[in-house]
């Protein structure tokens, strides 16, 4: 798995990782031996992100245009090629993606191009950012111009528009807005989504200005459309002779606001759930899993997915749900929980298990313990399915009780119920009965919000 060649290239190998984990974000993936595809591919699911880092130092020469129209040659419209590019190749030949430069190992996961699939590329331009603050101040951000719709628009210094055409597009950050994205959309749900809102608004018809990328943040953070989904605040009439401007200054005052600041202290609990991720990661990349399905890595990776597709706020609800059996349930006793995600119409599920680890026997091993508290949360995903019709997957985790959970052993288990079959309803009927699993349930009320009032 590439790490990055240089430091530019590591650190966004770094930033990636905090974002998609290390199980879906690949530095420099090749095409054919020596060809470099891009510097970063991610694929989870449908959503394809594509990357290209490029530094070049700015020009110091008195002719600001001149240094500008160069540092955007080099920089923007270099990585441009390349972005598109890789895309095509992707679309052309997806089983011909190598993660070495001898192209001996294939890319590990399945590219599986169907008419969902969204392409995402990510053109970021360094070297800029310097000179930015030194000739207009604020962060070093470029100033987002969406007047700006060609190459040849681009001659203004620093001011960043679109320059796709017919291509799919761009979405050209610099060294501070980059950063600025991965660490204040720290999952690929939550990326992924401002991308296909911000590309929507750059490509409007009215004209929208920010002083910086994290003005557009602000207000994407801070509305929600008529689906309660995170956009931006559009103007009542959207046509050309509108300007929206987006000024500077409200990214530190959305920062400053109380309930931004109880947001991301509640979202401290939700890094149990990153941990989760990467932990099953780690051992389905290694082969050290407990247990191995008949569909090994492949099934290993869509378990984990569903897991990686959950936003922050979601995994902070899922952690909290899953910490709370923790501080309830002693390490004698055994506890379920089935929870829905608080998303509307989910179509998943999630079947929570703490089973007491007992050594009955003298010939039985903790082994022995693992493969009965495996059948148990078998047994239980099946039984959720007669409570929850409307479900399609089934996630279920099962750890051992006890509050000192950090070395214990975990598992982790989908079930694809979405051709769910008389003869399984059935069996989960069977099962429920001989083994009393949720006959007398107790609903427990877990609410939050995403910026709490305290």
């Amino acid at each position: 798995m590439g790490q990055g060649v240089n430091e530019s290239e590591k650190y966004l190998k770094s930033l990636c990782d905090k974002t998609f984990l290390s199980l879906w974000s690949h530095a420099n993936v090749y095409r054919q031996p020596g060809s470099e595809l891009c510097d970063l591919l991610v694929v989870v699911g449908d959503d394809i992100v594509i990357f290209s880092d490029k530094h070049c130092a700015y020009g110091t020469s008195v002719d600001a245009g001149l240094n500008w129209k160069r540092w955007f040659k080099k920089a923007v419209l270099a990585s441009a090629k390349q972005l598109w590019g890789a895309e095509s190749w992707i679309k052309r030949d997806p089983n011909r993606v190598f993660i070495d430069a001898q192209c001996i190992k294939k890319f590990p996961l399945p590219i599986l191009l169907n008419e969902k699939t969204k392409f995402h590329l990510v053109l970021v331009a360094h070297g800029s950012s310097r000179a930015c603050v030194d000739a207009m101040g604020g962060s070093g951000s470029h100033i987002i111009y969406t007047k700006l719709k060609s190459v040849e628009d681009h001659s203004e210094p620093f001011y960043i528009g679109d320059i796709s055409g017919n291509k799919t597009f761009l979405h050209i950050l610099d060294d501070f807005s980059l950063e600025l994205l991965l660490e204040n959309l720290s999952t690929v749900t939550d990326f992924v989504a401002y991308l296909r809102k911000r590309e929507v608004l750059m490509k409007e018809t009215f004209i929208t200005m920010a002083l910086g990328e994290e003005e557009l943040l602000a207000d994407y953070l801070t509305n929600l459309d008529d689906e309660d989904e995170h956009d931006f605040d559009y103007p009542a009439e959207r046509h050309s002779k509108v300007i929206r401007l987006f000024d500077e200054g409200e990214w530190q005052n959305f920062q400053g606001n109380q309930r931004r600041v109880n947001q991301l202290r509640a979202n401290e609990s939700s890094k149990f759930w990153d941990a989760l991720i990467e932990e099953f990661s780690l051992h389905a990349i290694s082969e050290t899993q407990h247990y191995v399905s008949s569909g090994g890595f492949l099934d290993a990776e869509r378990a984990i997915r569903f897991m990686a597709m959950e936003s922050r706020f979601a995994r902070r609800y899922l952690s909290n749900a899953l910490l709370d059996m923790f501080s309830k349930v002693p390490e004698n006793m055994r506890m379920l929980r089935v929870v829905q995600p608080q998303k509307a119409n989910s179509e998943i599920i999630y079947v929570f298990a703490l089973f007491p680890y007992y050594n009955p026997m003298k010939d039985s091993s903790y082994n022995d313990y693992r493969t009965v508290r495996r059948e148990f949360l078998e047994n239980s995903i099946q039984v959720a399915k007669l409570r929850f019709d409307s479900a399609k997957y089934i996630i279920g985790i099962g750890m051992e009780s006890g509050d000192d959970f950090t070395n214990k052993s975990k598992d982790l288990i989908a079930l694809d119920c979405s051709n769910w079959k008389e003869e399984f309803r059935n069996e989960a009927l069977r099962v429920q009965k001989e083994y009393g699993i949720l006959t007398r349930p107790i609903s427990f009320e877990f609410n939050d919000i995403e910026y709490p009032t305290r």
